[in-house]
């Protein structure tokens, strides 16, 4: 793994680093607790500083226990703490009652949580479940995390919103939330992907000083992925530099009312940086793409035989916008499959795969596969929601099946590749709900192929270039309305420097 990117772990991983920290350096577990609490209400006062009252939900458990420890120290510093507990105290053990006996000294008043009970305050803690939680919420939390959902005041979750899952990044029924989470000694996987990053709002992590020598005990899930760091892996072009050093893509797709997906990862994959960029199309498209962009060499292919020659130049294949599942689909990606090629697969071509038509032996293929999590559930045989439910066991699933490397699309994009941990993309927002996106990314990958990226780290820089490009330009005009052709040229200034590149969701 690289020491350079943050690391990203499992609730498992994440008690393994604490049972280390406690076991191996004799740091008690009340005193990470405390630790733990004070970093979350210090990230309280920073962010809502004018708050002088607040309501801390407690469950049972450590989770629980870190509420105790906030409203105790709040309580201290002059703001009007309560707790509304979901556990009897009397039920708690270990620190956690430890941690209740803390904000008992301190007078925290106390009362047991109910529908008619008012949330009120300025800010509302969630202490409620923590990582441990592997099944649907129910009963009374579930009717707690329903009414802080519903308060006007905004929510601190304290390591993890109650109802996500830390693994998967699952709403388990129903999660938190957040307006900021604050998570400890271990950032979980399942904070930065699918529900993740709807349910944290901003993510603040806190090592609770634990020594760093834990981290090497524990090889980490995931690593979450840094644009800045990423980039340097296309080096600076020498002075004497032409276009033949920087590959040549061949976009395959645009069957006949298509076009437009083929003419977007060919203009995506030319401003990325490939020296060349062909396109194969339907005839009907091709004199619309010339007059459109007359660096493209379109070629009309009205058949898989005419296609076959056209194989011999390029270096990169992009197979798959606008490709179509019509028997001249089905040709371009025969003949694709016949060479040895690099490439990129989206849409259509992933359908078409997943079809079974085109093999079962994948081991060999250098290329990127970039499904949304409905192509992902046909190539794995699965449904949609068990694609989400496990984003990060599907992504891996389809890499050890298909070879190469694997983009799953969707928040908090993962990318797997054959070996190391997996990747999760920070960038990125709703605005990207729309039609064409995956062309352009797809483009942007086949471009960092052509210039000599392996397929792991093309798939890497070319999903933060694609997220990062649509943050520059919803910063610039608003999520709303945001379209794929937007992207191209952003994504050009980010090769070429001209934008700072901040570490986005790894707050610290």
């Amino acid at each position: 793994m690289s020491t350079s990117l943050p690391a990203l772990y499992t609730a498992a991983q994440t008690r393994a680093l604490d049972r280390c920290a406690i076991e191996r350096h004799g740091i008690p577990g009340i005193v990470l607790m405390k630790r733990a609490g004070t970093a979350a209400c210090a990230e309280l006062r920073r962010r809502w500083p004018a708050a002088r009252a607040i309501t801390v939900l407690c469950g049972s458990g450590n989770n629980g226990g870190d509420g105790y420890i906030v409203a105790a120290l709040a309580r201290q510093q002059g703001l009007d703490s309560r707790v509304l507990y979901l556990a009897e105290p009397a039920t708690l053990t270990g620190d956690a009652a430890r941690a209740w006996q803390f904000a008992r000294d301190a007078a925290v008043p106390m009362a047991p949580w109910s529908t008619r009970e008012e949330l009120a305050g300025e800010v509302l803690v969630d202490a409620l479940l923590g990582t441990g939680l592997t099944r649907p919420v129910a009963g009374d939390h579930a009717a707690a995390i329903a009414a802080l959902n519903a308060a006007a005041a905004p929510v601190l979750a304290i390591d993890i919103p109650s109802g996500l899952d830390a693994d998967t990044g699952a709403e388990l029924g129903i999660a938190v939330r957040a307006a900021a989470t604050v998570t400890f000694i271990g950032r979980k996987l399942g904070l930065y992907t699918g529900r993740g990053p709807a349910c944290t709002g901003a993510v603040v992590f806190a090592s609770l000083e634990v020594p760093d020598d834990i981290y090497r005990t524990v090889l980490p899930a995931a690593e979450c992925l840094a644009l800045g760091k990423l980039r340097s892996t296309l080096p600076p072009r020498e002075r004497d530099a032409h276009k033949g050093r920087f590959g040549h893509v061949l976009v395959i797709g645009g069957d006949r009312g298509f076009g437009g997906a083929a003419l977007m990862a060919a203009e995506a994959a030319a401003r990325s940086g490939a020296g060349l960029v062909s396109v194969a199309t339907h005839p009907t498209h091709a004199a619309a793409f010339l007059t459109r962009r007359p660096e493209l060499m379109v070629k009309a292919v009205p058949s898989g035989q005419e296609l076959e020659p056209l194989l011999a130049a390029p270096s990169v294949l992009v197979v798959g916008p606008g490709l179509g599942r019509s028997p001249w689909s089905e040709q371009m990606l025969q003949q694709a499959f016949g060479t040895a090629l690099p490439m990129v697969l989206d849409a259509d071509a992933l359908n078409l795969l997943a079809s079974g038509r085109f093999g079962t032996e994948f081991s060999e293929r250098r290329w990127v596969l970039t499904p949304h999590p409905g192509e992902a559930a046909r190539l794995l045989g699965l449904d949609n929601a068990q694609v989400q439910a496990d984003r990060p066991e599907a992504c891996r699933r389809l890499q050890q099946r298909f070879g190469g490397a694997v983009l799953l699309k969707g928040a908090g994009t993962l990318i797997a590749g054959s070996d190391g941990p997996l990747g999760v993309c920070p960038y990125g927002n709703p605005g990207m709900a729309s039609g064409g996106m995956g062309d352009v990314l797809a483009g942007i990958i086949g471009a960092l192929l052509a210039q000599g990226l392996e397929p792991a780290a093309a798939a890497r820089l070319g999903a933060c270039l694609h997220g990062r490009a649509a943050d520059l330009a919803a910063a610039a005009r608003g999520e709303v309305g945001l379209q794929a052709s937007d992207l191209p040229d952003l994504v050009r200034e980010l090769l070429n420097g001209r934008h700072v590149v901040p570490s986005h969701a790894m707050q610290s």
